[in-house]
């Protein structure tokens, strides 16, 4: 639905694979070099083919979401802000859009709100918690994106993407690597392209982002939201850095 015609056989496709699936690179998936994507564990030549691909599955799949990493979150330098305000220009152009954040890597035991955040721990809860049929890994150290796009793999039905700035992820199922500030630009700019070709609007009041349940209540029970009214400044240098922070921690700074 949506998606291209390409038929070449693929090797990482969405899950349930299974408890314990075969990794990517046993599977023989390499990493791309740069310019290249990953496109369902084949080596895409044109990384523009990668994110068209990417566009269209936020764009059809039910439930969509952007699950930003502390690199993006948290405005640790202007650089981080920067890429933080690139985010949000994606996640403008995607219609009911969710955003989840991963603020943080450590274990939420004994329970965790799956409306609030992601952890790389058991990220499947997260996924069938809110019904996500295919989200964006964004800003997520290397290693940590790794274990959630495998345990993601193994046990639900979610085609992942990952955007990367270091070499890619090879057990997303569209990756791309080297993603700087333009990169993401990039990207948000053929986010936009697809939509409008594939005759998709985005609602006169530029509220396109869904809020989660527990997102609404700390939101006045509002149900969507503009994502550019977050739109972080490099004057907050050492705070959140984008609309994603948990909830918990929304409602710690009022």
């Amino acid at each position: 639905m949506g998606t291209t015609q390409d038929t070449r056989e693929r090797i990482i496709v969405p899950g349930p694979a299974g408890f314990h699936p075969p990794s990517a690179a046993q599977l023989g998936v390499s990493l791309p070099d740069p310019g290249q994507g990953l496109y369902y564990g084949l080596l895409e030549p044109n990384e523009d083919t990668v994110i068209e691909e990417m566009a269209r599955k936020m764009l059809t799949s039910p439930n969509a979401t952007i699950f930003p990493g502390p690199l993006v979150l948290w405005a640790w330098n202007n650089h981080a802000v920067e890429k933080a305000q690139a985010v949000l220009e994606i996640a403008a152009q995607i219609p009911d859009v969710m955003i989840i954040p991963m603020p943080d890597y450590r274990p939420k035991y004994p329970k965790i709100d799956p409306e609030e955040v992601i952890n790389p721990n058991h990220p499947n809860l997260t996924i069938w918690g809110n019904k996500i049929e295919a989200c964006i890994f964004i800003g997520v150290h290397c290693h940590y994106a790794n274990l959630t796009l495998k345990m993601i793999r193994a046990g639900t039905n979610c085609c992942t993407m990952a955007i990367c700035a270091e070499q890619g992820h090879e057990d997303a199922m569209l990756t791309i690597r080297d993603s700087d500030t333009l990169k993401l630009k990039k990207t948000a700019q053929i986010f936009k392209k697809v939509r409008e070709e594939m005759g998709i609007k985005l609602p006169d009041n530029g509220e396109n982002v869904r809020f989660t349940g527990t997102q609404s209540k700390v939101h006045d029970g509002k149900t969507h939201t503009n994502p550019m009214t977050f739109m972080p400044s490099a004057a907050g240098v050492g705070s959140a850095a984008t609309f994603g922070h948990s909830a918990e921690q929304m409602k710690r700074e009022g």
